[in-house]
């Protein structure tokens, strides 16, 4: 009995004294945890793991292509958390700016760029054949839709005003500048939902709450009468014309 019990207690000290078995895989585990809190590549990568590792399952590829795609992710966490770590150490060793230390960094982020790369390639080469089917109809009937008119159009009216905002050097998209993205973006909607439902009553009730949003950004003193009108007829304008040339 006492000879089990010694044989327990070695059992015991070989894997949880210090450098023992269960220290070094809870060690392990929370090198992990640290990467996946606080480094956002790492976070990405492990999304994108869970969203390929999804497709797998979804699209029933082979034994030897899930291999094929377990490897590469591997070695793309692997680099990454590699990089991660290179960064700690040279970061504690070299407390201000050094040419060799930018060099280690940039050669190791190489690496982590390099496998992210091959990753991509693999799964391109894994995926491709299986969602070009689905992927090409489903483009061509959205680009049919004018649903998909209105969603461009109004992502082109948002564009339009960032643009003109920049050139200008005035307001933000929320907040004042020439022209109103608030009137834009509600007098696109509008113009959209009138094309979309063909209906007078709709396009008079939508019409009516974009005047309200633009006259309420004049009253608060965001807007002029010229920043609101110029953002109005933007909106207008950009939607009317995509659906002339699209839907």
């Amino acid at each position: 009995m006492m000879a089990k019990k010694n044989r327990t207690r070695r059992r015991q000290a070989f894997f949880l004294k210090e450098g023992g078995l269960a220290r070094s895989f809870n060690s392990a585990l929370e090198g992990i945890v640290y990467a996946l809190r606080t480094q956002r590549n790492v976070k990405v990568h492990f999304a994108v793991t869970a969203l390929v590792l999804f497709a797998s399952v979804w699209l029933s590829i082979t034994k030897i292509e899930l291999i094929l795609l377990l490897i590469t992710i591997a070695l793309v966490l692997i680099a990454e958390m590699v990089n991660s770590a290179l960064e700690v150490v040279l970061d504690l060793a070299v407390d201000r700016y050094h040419p060799l230390a930018r060099i280690a960094k940039d050669v190791a982020a190489g690496a982590v760029l390099f496998s992210a790369l091959n990753a991509v390639l693999v799964g391109y080469l894994v995926f491709f054949d299986r969602l070009r089917g689905p992927l090409v109809t489903t483009i061509v009937s959205v680009r049919r839709a004018p649903e998909h008119v209105a969603v461009v159009s109004l992502g082109l009216t948002v564009l339009l005003v960032l643009i003109v905002k920049a050139i200008t050097g005035k307001g933000t998209f929320l907040r004042g500048g020439l022209p109103s993205g608030h009137a834009a973006a509600a007098f696109g909607l509008s113009t959209a939902a009138a094309l979309l439902s063909g209906h007078p009553l709709i396009a008079a009730i939508t019409f009516l709450l974009a005047l309200v949003i633009a006259v309420s950004r004049v009253r608060l003193g965001v807007h002029s009468v010229l920043e609101v009108s110029a953002g109005a007829f933007l909106g207008i304008g950009v939607t009317a014309l995509c659906f002339w040339l699209f839907a």
